[in-house]
């Protein structure tokens, strides 16, 4: 599984427990999307909380969409982050994006 880089922007609310966060990253077209789901779905370098100050670099664990192995530098990839059901507001959790936006 990969990781793809994110950014969590701020806290939405502490139920249900333990939280919940608001992240964010761009598309390989330019797009901001916004993923809100409970904190420790997104690994970050220390516990995300409602005291911390936002914004903060953390992943989201997805899959490589098409069943295609490891992406090659500056390609552009699809992946899901369905592996723990994140998705968008809307339900989306396909995205394109750069293969360096992606941590192995």
């Amino acid at each position: 599984m990969v990781e793809l880089r994110c950014e969590a922007v701020r806290w939405v609310d502490d139920e249900p427990w333990p939280g919940v966060v608001e992240v964010q990253f761009t598309d390989a077209a330019g797009r901001r999307w916004s993923l809100v789901d409970k904190a420790p779905i997104f690994a970050a370098m220390g516990e995300l909380g409602p005291d911390l100050a936002y914004p903060v670099e953390v992943t989201v664990s997805c899959v490589i969409a098409e069943g295609r192995g490891l992406p090659q530098d500056n390609e552009v990839v699809t992946v899901s982050t369905s592996p723990h059901g994140v998705s968008t507001p809307d339900g989306r959790e396909e995205f394109t994006v750069w293969s360096d936006q992606l941590t192995h």
